[in-house]
């Protein structure tokens, strides 16, 4: 071995393991399904506060994910200290709604499936659970639930608002009930008849009805 030879490197062999125009193409296709990924999930999100970074962060995931197993397909021993080096990252943010995992997982698979040359399978297969998505997080119930925060005086004054409710609403149900000396507080699960909410202005006019709150709610139910 010669001094030369000690010095030598072979960083400069590396440069045209992946061709220009591959490395482009990929790049760009991850893009469009970053962008798309992107799209169902503005269009399908259902949280109280909507995050731009996020919608953006899944664009980019796609295309880093691409990039990187471009390099680890195209030499085998920088595979292997890709995965020693992405086994020490911890990462610590905390995701708010379960969805918002299934579109960090779609965005990391297309990335891979694309770098690999499987371009058809990246596609159709995010078209097909664009769709799915979409039509199932989208689906609406039958009938929007309803939160309905009743405080009374006494036993008669929540009996007549039952009754009231019974003949208004399209299902009444008792969630819960808290009864202190003076005042009863009963929250009921309703269904309104084709969104009229009068029968709200009518409690509160019950003798007895000390206040009567109607509150939507998104959450999981049964019903």
């Amino acid at each position: 071995m010669t001094f030369s030879d000690i010095f030598k490197s072979s960083f400069l062999e590396n440069v045209t393991a992946v061709s220009v125009l591959d490395m482009a193409l990929a790049l760009v296709l991850s893009f469009g399904l970053g962008v798309f990924i992107f799209l169902v999930y503005k269009k399908t999100y259902q949280g109280v506060m909507y995050s731009t970074s996020f919608g953006v962060t899944l664009i980019a995931l796609t295309m880093i994910t691409t990039l990187v197993i471009l390099a680890v397909t195209s030499n085998v021993v920088l595979s292997l200290g890709m995965v020693g080096a992405l086994s020490i990252v911890r990462f610590r943010t905390a995701i708010k709604e379960p969805l918002d995992i299934a579109f960090l997982f779609w965005a990391i698979a297309a990335g891979i499936v694309l770098a690999a040359g499987m371009i058809p399978l990246a596609v159709i297969g995010s078209v097909i659970i664009g769709v799915i998505l979409l039509v199932f997080v989208n689906r609406k119930s039958h009938a929007d639930p309803y939160i309905l925060v009743l405080s009374c005086d006494g036993q008669d004054s929540e009996r007549r608002a039952g009754e009231l409710l019974q003949n208004a609403t399209k299902l009444c149900r008792v969630k819960s009930k808290t009864v202190r000396p003076g005042q009863i507080e009963v929250n009921y699960d309703v269904r309104l008849k084709d969104g009229d909410t009068g029968f709200v202005n009518a409690l509160s006019t019950l003798a007895g009805v000390r206040s009567a709150a109607l509150v939507s709610y998104n959450g999981e139910y049964m019903g």
